[in-house]
């Protein structure tokens, strides 16, 4: 058997072990799943009409459930891989590595095994928020199935860039505790984002800390890509800083990993 065919053989087995975990214990994945739920029913149903009225909408709860629903996926996405950060600092601190270490399997899989199995969760629980967004009333109808493809695509790409950062976030944690708290970034940038409001409408001071952040762009690509409206230079945008993100998670995580133990 070749090299690749055994790394691909110990990399699918690691993503059983993993997706088994997360059966498992489903606790953390819905208590995850929970903040980007509550956070849409909170902005569309208490100030729904209020932030229409803010996007040049009126007083149209259904125009802001368009407006906030690619931000509150993108939120799913980072909820998502902070538990990817708590599961990685656990195999660390328990001793599994240490096992595996020992073990005639391709040393990558672990790691790799968890990056899989990282966005496998955030696909489903893309879908799952999803679903509930369009229970209380968005639409898509002027996206083309080759546009839908493409935010699928972009969300992919996304939770994979971010899924690499997690790793590493949490092979630098000393419990899982410290990992989530290291990871919380991936949940707050968002609000700091044109998630809930649009970019123009903030202080001037903070503007550029909201425009030129990764989950800017991705955001109003999604936007473009689903409601038809304008991406212009987001698109090119979101793809760099995917692409960037994934490959120094990727090295970050590889050096921490492949560090031997003290």
């Amino acid at each position: 058997m070749s090299s690749f065919s055994l790394a691909v053989r110990d990399s699918t087995t690691m993503l059983r072990r993993n997706l088994l975990h997360a059966r498992r214990y489903p606790s953390l994945t819905l208590n995850l799943l929970l903040t980007p739920i509550m956070l849409l029913l909170l902005f569309v149903y208490i100030f729904g009409d209020v932030m229409s009225a803010g996007i040049g909408g009126g007083a149209d709860r259904s125009a802001y459930i368009a407006y906030v629903v690619p931000g509150i996926l993108l939120m799913t996405v980072g909820g998502t891989v902070v538990g990817t950060a708590v599961s990685v600092s656990n195999d660390m601190t328990e001793g599994i590595i240490d096992r595996f270490r020992t073990m005639a399997i391709h040393r990558g899989s672990v790691l790799i095994g968890h990056v899989v199995g990282s966005v496998l969760q955030c696909v489903m629980s893309v879908v799952l928020v999803g679903a509930v967004a369009v229970a209380i009333g968005f639409r898509s109808t002027d996206a083309t199935a080759l546009e839908w493809l493409a935010a699928l695509g972009l969300l992919v790409l996304f939770a994979t860039a971010l899924t690499w950062i997690a790793v590493g976030m949490g092979l630098i944690s000393p419990n899982a505790e410290a990992a989530s708290n290291n990871a919380m970034p991936l949940i707050l940038l968002p609000l700091l984002s044109s998630a809930f409001v649009p970019v123009d409408a903030m202080p001037g001071w903070f503007r550029p800390i909201a425009e030129y952040q990764p989950f800017t762009p991705v955001i109003e690509t999604l936007r473009g890509l689903l409601l038809g409206s304008g991406i212009g230079h987001n698109g090119w945008l979101a793809v760099l800083w995917c692409l960037g993100l994934a490959v120094l998670g990727y090295f970050w995580s590889a050096a921490k990993f492949n560090r031997d133990p003290k």
